[in-house]
């Protein structure tokens, strides 16, 4: 093969054999490289390696793997030639190959429209499109938002959130975002973010999605993971389903539910929808679910051959909950999730 060209104000980046060909520094990452020509790739973790989510494979060029993809990418995926993105270096010369769908990702902008308090620690925001005006997007994605430079960042990062929003609604997007104490972005959101202000998105991302069988669902998620389940009741609505589903959303106190006014308005619309809230801690009067929402799960069913799972939380709850659902009859093929890192 001939040599790539370069430039001598940076590389040269070809993407899947010439459909894309890209001018970058020497020595940025390719996730950055990609991102300044509008080519967003996935990334739960602001490019730090933890989420593993930027794989791409690098067929040329690319400098030495680095210790995050060692650690988060099998042996044969590195035989292979796959690389994270976020780790992996832009050099003179270099070719990869991405996902075709990939190149699709758009980026938005976006203005404040409301922030709903949900709980203490936990807001909604409702952006209204400004460029492009609406979005497409498939019930249980996620959009990642930048975080610009602040007193806390010397870098913009992205973040994925969830969407929540009813998907008829293709002129605006809600995020559910719980502050995490420390946290760039969620710190930026909840001390900075103000109606009027101007935000950027980019996506939509993600697999998870309803699967075309009519299974009876199981729907676990705790804090803001309520997002994307709130998301997929709203299409479930929007088009009728009859499907029998349970939602058991887990919060530590009675405080840190949120959201019991559109889950009783799904479960009026929905025939057999049922809501469990599960609360860990709560107040001696408190007559519902009792402990940690895997637990609920629990004891609530004999079987679950025959079921599928849809979860969201953190990997731990993540993890908890497939033991539960393994325990109970149901194969790791039909629980579904986003595992964010």
């Amino acid at each position: 093969m001939a040599d790539l060209p370069t430039r001598r104000n940076g590389c040269t980046i070809v993407v899947n054999d010439g459909a894309l060909t890209l001018t970058a520094t020497s020595g940025t990452t390719v996730l950055a490289a990609l991102a300044g020509h509008g080519v967003f790739l996935p990334s739960a973790c602001g490019g730090r390696g933890l989420c593993g989510r930027c794989r791409v494979k690098v067929l040329e060029g690319g400098g030495p793997v680095q210790p995050a993809e060692e650690r988060k990418l099998s042996q044969a995926e590195r035989a292979d030639s796959v690389r994270l993105a976020c780790q992996c270096k832009v050099t003179p010369r270099l070719r990869i190959a991405i996902p075709d769908e990939l190149l699709s990702i758009r980026e938005f902008a976006c203005r404040v429209e409301r922030i709903v308090d949900l709980t203490p620690d936990m807001k909604q925001f409702r952006l209204a499109l400004v460029t492009p005006a609406s979005i497409s997007f498939v019930p249980g994605q996620y959009l990642q938002l930048l975080t610009p430079v602040y007193e806390k960042s010397s870098e913009e990062i992205w973040r994925a959130y969830s969407i929540s929003s009813d998907p008829r609604d293709s002129t605006a997007i809600e995020l559910v975002i719980r502050l995490v104490p420390g946290g760039i972005c969620t710190t930026y959101c909840f001390t900075h973010l103000t109606q009027g202000d101007r935000v950027r998105l980019q996506g939509p991302h993600g697999n998870f999605h309803l699967s075309n069988s009519q299974a009876p669902m199981v729907m676990i998620a705790g804090g803001s993971g309520i997002a994307p389940i709130k998301c997929l009741l709203h299409h479930m609505a929007n088009t009728g389903c009859t499907r029998e589903a349970v939602f058991f959303f887990g919060a530590n106190h009675e405080h840190d539910l949120c959201c019991l006014d559109q889950m009783a308005a799904f479960a009026k619309v929905l025939p057999q929808f049922t809501f469990v809230p599960v609360v860990a801690m709560p107040k001696p009067d408190w007559t519902g679910a009792r402990g940690l929402v895997t637990e609920a799960v629990d004891t609530h069913f004999q079987s679950l051959a025959g079921h599928e799972a849809y979860l969201c939380g953190s990997p731990g709850m993540i993890n908890a909950a497939i033991a539960v659902l393994n325990k109970h009859g149901m194969p790791d093929t039909q629980v579904f999730y986003d595992k964010f890192a």
